[in-house]
């Protein structure tokens, strides 16, 4: 495919906005359609970006004969139903993470996918943050094996609001969304599948729903383990931290940085042509559709992480 890339986008929430800023920085790209909740909200989001269609309803820009490809921002629950109806249309699709909060959903898609041959990825970001792939090409290089990744996954969401501090229409989910992260970045560096799993969680919130605290345990077949701690009680500091423990070296990756175990920085700025994940998974999607392969964090090679998370919510409900 040599023209514009003409994309729908749904979700005009924090994780939309920076999709549409990367989108900005890839060539050959073109946002044509907005998809979110809130009409007057997506008005506005729509001429800051010079977007032409809005709707509040998929179906909408589906319709658009000109739509290539989506990319979904929506919330968790409506990911595996709305990747399917992306693909039923013959789009092109990228859902954010997670693909499914279920595993039957995410066999759906991957198996819809198979029938179609439609390039379907899920953001499963670490895969392109330029911090885990330095580690990456370390261990591709023979240089450095994993004995154990140690992450701290911590938030404060005792109110339901998303990253910008605004009220969610939706409930986020620790295992399904913000595990789904770690379990299938761990599996991906090591190069090897998850062997054992297990999981405990604390109270569950009496409002929201869900637990607010939980720890993973996780097994490669290569040897290598990973502890997993999980957290929306915790009044900062916010975000993900992955220390990996190797053979050679220790790593700590913070999104897009990255330090050694003497917490002295690691100029990652020539691993890939951005220092923004989120734009370079966008130009992995994009990448896949032009040459007509496979991209990196496809359903398929996701689709094993939800296997575990299964595993992991069948020991919960215990």
């Amino acid at each position: 495919m040599s023209k514009t890339i003409k994309v729908a986008l749904a979700g005009a929430g924090a994780f939309g906005i920076k999709h549409l800023d990367g989108i900005r920085n890839i060539p050959g790209v073109e946002v044509v359609s907005l998809i979110s909740r809130d009409l007057e909200k997506t008005h506005e989001v729509a001429a800051k970006y010079g977007i032409g269609h809005v709707s509040t309803e998929l179906a909408d820009s589906l319709a658009l004969p000109e739509v290539d490809a989506v990319i979904l921002c929506t919330p968790t629950q409506m990911h595996a139903e709305q990747t399917l109806a992306c693909l039923r249309a013959g789009k092109h699709v990228q859902v954010e993470i997670p693909l499914a909060d279920n595993l039957l959903g995410a066999n759906e898609v991957v198996a819809l996918q198979r029938q179609t041959g439609l390039v379907a990825m899920c953001g499963h970001t670490r895969r392109f943050n330029p911090s885990h792939q330095y580690v990456h090409k370390k261990i591709a290089a023979g240089e450095f094996n994993i004995q154990q990744l140690d992450v701290q996954t911590y938030f404060f969401r005792r109110t339901n609001t998303n990253a910008l501090g605004q009220a969610r229409s939706w409930t986020d989910h620790l295992l399904w969304h913000h595990a789904a992260h770690t379990v299938d970045l761990f599996a991906y560096q090591c190069n090897s599948p998850i062997v054992q799993a297990n999981a405990i969680q604390g109270p569950i919130h009496p409002v929201l729903g869900i637990a607010m605290d939980m720890s993973i345990q996780l097994k490669a077949a290569s040897g290598a383990i990973c502890t997993l701690s999980l957290s929306f009680n915790n009044d900062g500091p916010l975000g993900t931290f992955f220390r990996y423990i190797g053979d050679s070296a220790t790593y700590i990756a913070r999104y897009d940085d990255l330090f050694n175990g003497k917490e002295e920085k690691i100029d990652v700025s020539q691993v890939d042509v951005s220092m923004n994940g989120i734009e370079l998974q966008d130009r992995e999607f994009f990448a896949a559709i032009r040459e007509g392969r496979e991209p990196n964090s496809s359903v398929g090679r996701v689709a094993a992480c939800y296997e575990v998370l299964h595993q992991l919510e069948q020991q919960l409900a215990r």
